[in-house]
């Protein structure tokens, strides 16, 4: 990847005009992406039912988009370099719209997760573009607007998310939220191709080939054992096996990125404390809130019952304090120090997803809003100013490798934290299934079929087979085991973001950044 990331003189003679449409094509992608992030997880329980996904098949239509991501964002922008950044986001836009269609057209499970996939890779070339062209086109007080413009853009695609992903899934069906995506990403490719200026880097290198495949295989191996986990055990053979080969590979990685001439990843950036607490506030934000709203989506929706736009207006509740915290630190950003919105937002963020504890079988969705309200408003602390941690402490010309890496941490966070709490979930609703059909003769044998019904959210099929006098006991204890997991995984993350919240608290600080006049 190359650290050169010249905005050209194409690009610094654009005027103020040109980089105001950056912005606008910037967003209107962004939007599109963070849009399709949050509306899915509304629909994955109808995902489910139509297409017979089973649990970790439903952790893997997220993943298979954040690993990939993750995976290839750095290369992408290294592309970019090479061959016009306007041009890669052209691409980019394409290539997701186009996958767009494959998701809603998929007829199975494994078939839209490979359409994600897809979706990823133009994800990537768009994430990995996007910041260096907000970067390179704007400088001083006028960055800061349009960090905080885009940050509130992000609070809106988020917020919006789950209202329009349960009008539509409602409404029409799950295959509507990628469809919706094909309007929005054909108005920001004719903007972007009659509104944005080329710009490349002079000195742009080839990308880092072995550094991507190296990582590439390290996080994916990372990811399928912590999920194959759920199905097996920490102990088991295969898992240990991918755990063990993941962490060798993570560091064969940072021996080839410090050995080689053009790394992928500049690890002498970490030698920065804000760099380093931004990313560490970046991957706990994504780690624990974002991964766990796929949890509580389930949970509302399978557990309790609620429709996809019954639990997308009860979603509102953490949506709007992100959207309107968002603004709000948007405009905060040019004038306090962002380590005061970053730790204290995650601090927020482990406060709220305390209060969400304390679920049992009789729980009401009630219950959350506290812990809603208080982990939105952090959440919309940290979006604005994280991205200023990561191109703040670097010159211009190397936002782009600082943005990549940033953007990096937060998808390997959302993919291994969707994996690691799912595992950590499933084994809780099998140890209290078990545990609750011990001393029922009748129910003693099917402990595994139930916490797989549990899990998959197919325990309506299950109670219509059972005896009229059981059905009850299995719907309470139903409701008991996935209550009782995900109350577990809400402690864990609640200590993940509090641990990431100091960290970026101490990490974080004014004199690293760097003058962008």
């Amino acid at each position: 990847m190359t650290q050169t990331r010249d905005p050209g003189p194409i690009q610094a003679a654009s005027g103020s005009a040109g980089r105001w449409w950056t912005l606008v094509a910037v967003c209107l992608g962004t939007f599109m992406l963070l849009l399709d992030v949050s509306i899915i997880n509304v629909a994955l329980p109808d995902i489910q039912k139509d297409l017979g996904s089973s649990f970790a098949g439903l952790q893997w239509i997220i993943d298979a988009y954040a690993l990939t991501l993750a995976a290839l964002l750095l290369t992408a922008g290294s592309l970019a370099d090479l061959y016009g950044r306007r041009r890669l986001y052209v691409i980019g836009l394409g290539l997701f719209t186009a996958a767009s269609l494959l998701c809603g057209f998929a007829t199975s499970t494994l078939m839209l997760q490979l359409s994600r996939s897809l979706q990823a890779v133009g994800g990537a070339v768009m994430f990995s573009v996007s910041l260096a062209l907000l970067a390179s086109a704007f400088r001083g007080k006028d960055r800061g607007a349009a960090f905080g413009i885009w940050g509130a853009v992000t609070g809106l695609a988020i917020a919006l998310g789950p209202v329009l992903g349960g009008l539509l899934v409602s409404g029409l069906s799950w295959r509507w939220i990628f469809f919706i995506n094909l309007p929005i990403g054909l108005v920001a490719a004719f903007l972007t191709v009659t509104r944005v200026v080329e710009s490349r880097a002079p000195s742009a290198r080839r990308p880092d080939w072995l550094g991507f495949v190296v990582f590439s295989t390290a996080l994916a191996l990372l990811v399928f054992g912590l999920i194959e986990s759920n199905q097996q055990s920490f102990t088991h053979p295969l898992v240990l096996g991918c755990l063990v080969a993941a962490a060798l590979l993570l560091g064969l990685f940072v021996v080839v990125e410090l050995r080689g001439r053009h790394p992928m990843f500049d690890l002498t950036l970490f030698l920065k404390p804000t760099f380093s607490g931004g990313a560490i506030g970046g991957f706990g934000l994504s780690s624990t809130l974002y991964a766990m709203l796929l949890y509580v989506t389930l949970y509302l929706q399978n557990v309790l019952g609620f429709s996809a736009l019954g639990t997308g207006l009860r979603l509102v509740i953490l949506s709007g304090g992100i959207l309107v915290a968002s603004v709000a630190a948007g405009r905060l950003s040019s004038h306090v120090p962002v380590r005061l919105l970053i730790g204290p937002g995650l601090a927020l963020i482990g406060v709220g997803l305390l209060l969400m504890r304390g679920l049992d079988a009789d729980t009401t969705w009630t219950h959350l809003i506290p812990g809603l309200v208080v982990a939105g408003v952090g959440a919309g602390l940290i979006n604005p100013p994280l991205a200023s941690t990561a191109v703040g402490v670097v010159p211009p010309e190397r936002a782009g490798m600082a943005a990549g890496i940033s953007s990096t941490f937060r998808q390997v966070g959302i993919a291994t934290g969707i994996a690691l709490l799912g595992s950590l979930l499933g084994a809780r609703v099998a140890d209290t299934v078990t545990t609750g059909v011990a001393g029922i003769p009748d129910l003693a044998a099917r402990g595994p079929e139930i916490t797989a019904a549990v899990q998959a959210g197919g325990v309506a099929p299950l109670l219509a087979s059972l005896p009229p006098e059981l059905r009850d006991t299995v719907a309470t204890l139903a409701r008991t085991a996935f209550a009782d997991g995900l109350d577990r995984i809400l402690l864990l993350g609640a200590v993940g973001a509090f641990l990431c919240a100091v960290s970026a608290f101490f990490l974080i600080r004014e004199k690293d950044f760097v003058s962008q006049d």
